[in-house]
């Protein structure tokens, strides 16, 4: 199991946890199964976030590996113009 650390702003969806445990080795794979316990998550996460483990920003996608004692956080995406 992985610990996911939301922003404050998403501990609405999630019953007020501000860590949630999820099984996956990918990022990918902790999405799909935050998703799957937490299903308002849903949208905010198709609308499009940033997810960091072990203190770097991924941009590698959903294909990134993830380790049981990752650190990851889950941010607001940046949006710029």
């Amino acid at each position: 199991m992985v610990e996911v650390n939301l922003w404050s702003g998403l501990r609405k969806f999630t019953d007020g946890a501000e860590v949630v445990e999820v099984e996956g080795r990918t990022v990918g794979q902790l999405l799909d199964g935050l998703v799957a316990i937490h299903p308002g998550l849903a949208p905010v996460i198709e609308s499009g976030i940033s997810v960091a483990v072990d203190g770097e920003v991924i941009t590698g996608g959903r294909n990134t590996p993830v380790e049981p004692d990752s650190e990851v956080f889950l941010m607001q995406q940046i949006k710029g113009g």
